[in-house]
């Protein structure tokens, strides 16, 4: 394909799509209206290991786990008495721990490293798009300056300040914004036992009535959230000094120094629309949620991963335009649910009225000696990676039903429509890595290898044939995917189980990868147009 794809965004949502979709031969333009990078601020901190297992398909994600700082434990405080702590499940034997704090910048760094090396992109600083033209064979972005750029696609991952670029998509831009403000300060100093820990605190003494959340970074440093009054003014605290006197109420009389501040609102807000055509919407342009939970980044890598496997079969000529709804479908779904969970959590967080705020103390009164109103306390359920169980591109297993959001720190077993979970595999290297080539059969023992074989050979896409017995020396990951005798799993580009199936034949794997592939005649749309 000679006709580029389009990346509007320079940021790590934007990096990592580029990345992805030069990783399946792609070139890609990549379009950011700012003069050059802004290196400013720790901003989005925590990622996830799923994330980093993205990252590392194109060159990143050790390089990012080993300067960021590692943590398994959340730890939630209710005026100085510690409520719970939990750690988080792991399926299989990840390669990654499941959170690494390091700041926005140094990531947004080691990804232009990668891109640097990459000759597929072309990275384009200061032109700012302001009209995009769709016809059937692709998009025309016009920019301020003038210029034109002809795109395949375009995937829009701009940031969240992107309301001409969404007026232009037609799409409308939903949801609310919470009146109270945070404070957020990256501050370097010596907090021994504090390193690695996520600390919450419910009604601290040195934040009375509101929360306090601490997060360990990279360089000694440590990210304090502080949920301040809609009235909050952070210069004249600096000027007053009081801003001193806060801070030094959570790390006590040692040396620190401020690296960062700043004060945000917090919004939840989702587009009606993540795909218009042959334009896909991605990261904060299209779903903002409060930071307590840590979704906003790493959705927004998920969806430069759905959205670059998706381009790329569909510009392949692999798969059918219609597999671009898809992306639409399953990560709208996913914004819902980062949604209703990040918008709980604030609700608990700042009581919206008199009978949620005497809820909250109620439970968090009984929280220390009651499981029931222990479990009831909302300090952030932290980002996990979505479940396509209800996509059009999964096929059920009636085996392995989904049992619905799983408890906080768990992953659901694995199923149809779930991330398979990693482990090592046989000769080296980990059993994503291999899942990430295109679509992959993995047979289990006593399954029909010749009939995955006979489907492979059929797809008009990637497939790849592996057998469990062969790649799992170590029997991680047979135990971990809990597979039976006579399995075919189908599993998706982006990870993902597309299919279980039981003893198949050649002609049910191939109806399962076409499914996959939006192939089936059952899956069809109207294509929405620019308006």
């Amino acid at each position: 394909m000679n006709t580029p794809v389009a990346v509007i965004g320079n940021g790590p949502v934007g990096q990592t799509a580029a990345l992805l979709l030069a990783r399946w031969g792609l070139p890609v333009v990549v379009l950011d209206q700012r003069p050059a990078r802004d290196l400013v601020g720790s901003k989005a901190i925590c990622q996830q290991r799923e994330v980093l297992d993205v990252w590392e398909a194109v060159g990143a994600g050790a390089r990012i786990a080993a300067e960021g700082v590692t943590w398994t434990t959340a730890r939630t405080f209710h005026r100085g008495s510690e409520l719970f702590s939990f750690t988080f499940a792991d399926a299989g034997r990840s390669a990654f721990p499941p959170f690494v704090n390091i700041s926005q910048s140094r990531t947004e760094e080691i990804l232009d490293e990668c891109i640097a090396a990459q000759p597929l992109i072309d990275v384009q600083w200061g032109r700012r798009v302001t009209r995009l033209d769709q016809d059937a064979d692709g998009v025309t972005l016009t920019c301020a300056d003038g210029g034109q750029l002809r795109a395949a696609f375009v995937l829009a991952c701009p940031g969240a300040r992107c309301e001409d670029l969404r007026a232009l998509l037609g799409v409308r831009f939903e949801g609310h914004s919470f009146d109270d403000r945070f404070l957020i300060c990256d501050i370097r100093t010596d907090l021994p036992g504090w390193a690695t820990e996520r600390r919450f605190h419910f009604d601290p003494e040195w934040n009375p009535g509101r929360q306090v959340l601490v997060h360990p970074c990279p360089d000694s440093t440590f990210r304090i959230d502080w949920q301040v009054p809609a009235d909050y003014d952070l210069e004249a605290e600096v000027a007053s000094g009081a801003l001193d006197a806060r801070i030094r109420k959570v790390i006590g009389d040692r040396p620190y120094e401020i690296v960062w501040k700043s004060v945000y609102r917090f919004h939840s807000r989702c587009v009606d629309r993540m795909r218009v055509g042959r334009v896909l919407l991605a990261g904060d342009a299209a779903h903002l949620y409060s930071p307590f939970g840590a979704r906003g980044l790493n959705s927004g890598v998920a969806d430069a991963e759905n959205a670059a496997w998706k381009i790329a079969f569909v510009a392949r000529g692999w798969a059918p335009e219609e597999l671009l709804e898809s992306y639409h479908t399953e990560r709208h779904a996913a914004a819902r649910e980062n949604l209703a969970v990040t918008t709980a959590t604030m609700d608990f967080l700042v009581p919206q009225d008199d009978a949620a705020a005497t809820h909250r103390r109620d439970v968090l009164t009984r929280a220390a000696d009651d499981p029931v109103a222990r479990a009831q306390v909302d300090s952030g359920r932290l980002a996990e990676a979505f479940w396509y169980v209800d996509s059009p591109l999964t096929t059920p297993c009636a085996e392995r039903p989904f049992a619905g959001r799983p408890p906080r720190g768990a992953v659901p077993p694995a199923g149809p429509g779930i991330l398979v979970p990693d482990a090592p595999v046989t000769g080296g290297g980990r059993f994503r890595e291999l899942a990430r080539d295109g679509f992959l059969l993995l047979t289990a023992p006593g399954a029909d290898v010749a009939a995955a074989h006979e489907a492979a050979g059929r797809a008009a896409a990637p497939v790849r044939v592996l057998e469990l017995a062969t790649i799992d020396a170590t029997g991680a990951l047979g135990d971990a995917l809990a597979a039976r005798p006579g399995e075919v799993w189908v599993i998706r580009p982006d990870a993902h189980v597309a299919a279980v199936l039981a003893a198949p034949t050649a002609a049910q794997i191939t109806a399962a990868l076409d499914r996959a592939a939006a192939r089936e005649e059952s899956h069809h749309g109207v294509l929405p147009t620019v308006r």
